[in-house]
């Protein structure tokens, strides 16, 4: 059992965030590019398949009270793993996101927040969705509302910030999630 799991207490707490809800309290996660539920499109694909590889733009509204922070994770469970049980693919990492904002522009060209590992665990950043040809996996992107600094993660950039890592520094200071799906 990884670190991660054996931190939740209860397994409602796990399943909750494992599997946040599309929103909680009206708090609302959306994009100008991605259509929850729909499919991803081609410009937010890799290089390979054609896109510019960078990150989708993202706005939240309806934050709730209490608010200190944000953290946004864009994960997929791959062929053969349970959410609630494995790890996730991650895809993007985001932590010490200020409290005041409301949304991140395509790429995230203001650098906000600090950024955990890429997906392959080689540097900090985003991982275009690149599925194999023929395949069709499901992503989310979830954000969540935090009510206290995750003190326990560095204030920088580190590529030595996985999932479990985040997920654990989250542990019980999750206020509200919000999510958006897609295929690709």
């Amino acid at each position: 059992m990884n670190r991660y799991w054996a931190l939740c207490a209860t397994a409602s707490i796990c399943a909750s965030l494992a599997t946040a809800s599309v929103a909680q309290d009206g708090f609302s996660l959306t994009s100008l590019e991605i259509k929850d539920g729909g499919s991803l499109p081609a410009a937010l694909k890799c290089t390979r398949d054609g896109g510019d590889g960078v990150s989708p733009p993202l706005a939240w509204s309806q934050v709730p009270e209490g608010t200190d922070s944000f953290a946004v994770i864009m994960y997929h469970y791959p062929k053969g793993t349970v959410a609630g049980r494995d790890t996730p693919s991650q895809y993007w990492l985001l932590w010490n996101i200020p409290a005041d904002t409301r949304s991140i522009e395509r790429g995230n060209p203001d650098s906000i927040g600090n950024e955990g590992s890429d997906k392959d665990a080689r540097q900090t950043g985003y991982t275009p969705p690149c599925s194999p040809a023929g395949a069709v996996h499901e992503y989310a992107i979830a954000v969540y509302a935090l009510d206290a600094p995750l003190s326990n993660l560095p204030e920088y950039d580190d590529v030595s910030v996985d999932w479990e890592t985040l997920m654990a520094g989250m542990y019980g200071k999750i206020i509200a999630s919000a999510e958006v799906s897609f295929s690709n």
